[in-house]
């Protein structure tokens, strides 16, 4: 029983922490420093590339990311942007986490369906289909 409402707690908790987040960007555009002192992003081209492709295991978590990332990566203006890849990596390492456990394995498949259909309506206002 405790198996059956943990994974969908997860996935709820991890969908209102990425409605509630709040990203802020800033840029240094200080042109007089030299590139080795200007600040770089926290995250890096080759840090997003080395999770970006990693797999959950599970074929519906795994097709749901990439059409996820697909959508926002196209649709979503960039100042909104970040939030969403910050949803993307959370789902990725929550569910692969389950994805390794022999006992929560066999729910993870139902959790990201129903992650699915959540984020389908909240992404219809940037013309999402998936």
């Amino acid at each position: 029983m405790k198996n059956r409402t943990l994974l969908p707690l997860c996935v709820a908790i991890g969908l209102l922490l990425v409605a509630c987040g709040k990203t802020e960007v800033t840029v240094n555009k200080n042109s007089s420093a030299s590139p080795a002192t200007r600040a770089t992003p926290a995250s890096t081209p080759a840090t997003v590339a080395s999770t970006a492709g990693e797999k959950i295991g599970v074929p519906d978590c795994d097709s749901f990311i990439a059409a996820y990332d697909a959508c926002i990566s196209s649709k979503v203006p960039e100042t909104a942007r970040a939030q969403y890849k910050t949803a993307i990596e959370q789902w990725r390492k929550s569910w692969h986490q389950l994805a390794a456990n022999p006992n929560t394995k066999a729910s993870l498949a139902q959790a990201c369906k129903t992650a699915a259909e959540q984020t389908r309506v909240s992404m219809k206002s940037y013309n999402c289909t998936f």
